[in-house]
C-alpha cells in the first residue's frame, strides 16, 4: 500500500521537480499539496505557473492546494516533503514535526543543527539515526531529516569514494546553473554573455556541510569530518547541471587511476531512485559537459572526469543535475530511505 506524501511548497521549481517525481512513484501517493495563502483554495492547475518538462500530471491538476498549515493537512499523510524558502521553513516545519509529521525537507534551515541528520543517502545513511536523539531532545513524534544544498551533493560523493586515502583538504570551484536560483532568481540581464562570481552563502554550504556529511555518528552525537574545505561559487548561463573543479589532498599517495577506480566503484544503493552507477567516471578529458551529462540516471547519478595530477594533489571535475540530484531527487531519495528504516 502507497504512503500518503505531502509537498509543502508545491507551486515553486522545487516543488514542481517533486510532484513530477513523485507522481509516478509506486510507493508514495500525493494526498495533500501546500502553498502560499495566494494559491490556497485555487486548484494546483490555478495555482502552478508550471515550468517543468512535460505536463501537469493528471492526478494533481485538480488537487485543491492548501496552506502550509499542519491544520491543513490530513491526519493519514505519513510523510512530507518541503521544499519551502528556508525563511518560511524555519517557522513552519518544527510545528509540522511537533504535529507529528516525518519530513524529508530540502530546505536549507537547520541543516546544520546538531540533531538535525543532514544525509545523502550513499554516503552516510547511518546519519538517519540521529532522528532518534532528534526526537528525545525535541518531544517529536515527527521527525525532520535534511538533504544538502544541491552543490554539496555534487561533490561530497566523489570525496566519500576516496576518503580511504585520508582527506586532508579540498579546494572546490563551482560553475552553477541558472535554475538553482530559482525561475525568477537571475535575470537574462544578469546572466546572458556573462558569469557571476558570487552566489550569497553559498561557499559556506559547500564549506559546512560536506564536514557534516563525511562526519561519523556514534549513536549519540555526530562529529564532523575535519577535512579542510575551500570554496569558490559562479553563477553561469547553463540551465540545468552543476559542474565543479576539484583539488583534492590525501594522507595517503592518490594516483588519477585509482581514484576512477574508487569513484568507480563506490556503491549505489537499492532504493527505488538509486542509480544503478553513482558516479560514472569519465576518461575523455573534455567531460563531464552539464548539456550531454546532467541525465546520467535519469538525473540522480554524479559524474567525473579530468582526473589528473596537480601541485595541489589529485584535480578532477564532477558534475550532478541541480534540481533533480541536487534538490526534488535528493528528497525523495531521503524519503524512500525514511520508508526503508521504519520511520513512516
Amino acid at each position: 500500500m502507497a504512503v500518503r506524501v505531502g509537498v509543502l511548497g508545491a507551486t515553486g521549481a522545487v516543488g514542481q521537480r517533486l510532484i513530477q517525481l513523485l507522481d509516478p512513484h509506486p510507493d508514495f501517493e500525493i494526498a495533500a499539496l501546500t502553498a502560499s495563502e495566494d494559491s490556497a483554495g485555487k486548484s494546483y492547475r490555478q495555482a502552478a505557473k508550471w515550468r517543468v518538462e512535460g505536463p501537469i500530471p493528471d492526478d494533481v491538476a485538480d488537487t485543491t492546494v492548501s496552506a502550509t498549515d499542519p491544520d491543513e493537512v490530513p491526519d493519514d499523510v505519513d510523510l512530507l516533503f518541503s521544499s519551502l524558502p528556508s525563511s518560511v521553513g524555519a517557522e513552519v516545519e518544527p510545528a509540522f514535526c511537533e504535529a507529528g509529521y516525518v519530513m524529508s525537507s530540502n530546505s536549507s534551515n537547520a541543516r546544520m543543527a546538531d540533531d538535525v541528520p543532514l544525509v545523502i543517502p550513499e554516503v552516510n545513511a547511518d546519519h538517519l539515526d540521529l532522528l532518534e536523539v532528534q526526537r528525545d531532545e525535541r518531544g517529536w513524534d515527527g521527525a525532520m531529516v535534511k538533504n544538502p544544498n544541491c552543490s554539496t551533493i555534487t561533490f561530497v560523493p566523489t570525496l566519500a569514494a576516496l576518503a580511504e586515502y585520508g582527506l586532508e583538504s579540498v579546494h572546490v570551484a563551482t560553475l552553477q546553473a541558472v535554475s538553482g536560483a530559482g525561475y525568477d532568481g537571475v535575470s537574462s540581464m544578469e546572466i546572458i554573455d556573462n558569469a557571476i562570481p558570487y552566489i550569497g552563502s553559498e561557499e559556506d554550504k559547500l564549506e559546512t556541510e560536506s564536514r557534516k556529511l563525511l562526519g561519523e555518528f556514534d549513536g549519540a552525537e555526530l562529529s564532523h569530518n575535519g577535512v579542510e574545505v575551500a570554496a569558490s561559487c559562479n553563477r553561469i548561463p547553463t540551465i540545468d547541471g552543476h559542474l565543479e573543479n576539484v583539488w583534492v589532498e590525501t594522507e595517503a599517495e592518490l594516483s588519477p587511476e585509482d581514484a576512477a577506480e574508487a569513484m568507480r566503484e563506490y556503491p549505489s544503493l537499492e532504493l527505488r531512485s538509486s542509480p544503478d552507477q553513482l558516479i560514472h567516471v569519465f576518461d575523455e578529458p573534455d567531460r563531464p559537459q552539464p548539456r550531454l551529462d546532467r541525465t546520467l540516471g535519469d538525473g540522480m547519478a554524479i559524474a567525473a572526469g579530468g582526473l589528473r595530477e596537480s601541485s595541489f594533489g589529485l584535480q578532477y571535475n564532477c558534475l550532478a543535475h541541480n534540481t533533480i540530484r541536487g534538490a526534488a531527487g535528493a528528497s525523495v531519495l531521503n524519503g524512500e530511505l525514511l520508508l526503508e528504516n521504519g520511520y513512516l
